[in-house]
């Protein structure tokens, strides 16, 4: 596979990335990597939730209802074992969780948000374009 991407040409407003994809080891690619586990349904949510404070399990689980108590407690280990978060318990009975961002998250996160608040001011157009897409194919 030998193909150059060379965004010089057109780049995006404030967008400065040149990459050749015919170098690039595609068995150890780190975006995809990185993408899979924050690209998730609950990853995002979860470090936008984290992001404005430390919660505990519960209260997690109240802020995101339609989540089930199996795929938050995988989600959450998964973006522990990434670095994102971090779990501290607490010598209590019964033992409670809290779960916080680590510098790590914060870093990603700051990065997260700007495409957040894409997603949320271009939602409609994107709905748009669908609708319209799929019109066109009828």
């Amino acid at each position: 596979m030998s193909a150059v991407v060379n965004l010089k040409s057109k780049p995006a407003p404030g967008i400065r990335r040149e990459i050749d994809l015919g170098s690039l080891d595609f068995s150890n690619c780190p975006v995809r990597d990185m993408m899979q586990k924050i690209g998730g349904k609950w990853s995002t949510l979860l470090l936008e939730a984290l992001a404005a404070r430390p919660y505990r399990f519960g209260e997690l689980r109240r802020k995101i209802p339609d989540i089930s108590q199996r795929m938050l407690t995988q989600t959450l280990r998964d973006l522990e074992r990434e670095g994102y978060i971090e779990r501290q318990v607490f010598p209590t009975k019964p033992p409670s969780v809290e779960y916080r961002v680590t510098e790590l998250g914060r870093s990603l996160y700051a990065t997260l948000a700007l495409l957040l608040n894409w997603a949320e001011a271009n939602h409609d157009a994107v709905r748009d374009a669908r609708a319209r897409f799929d019109t066109a194919e009828d």
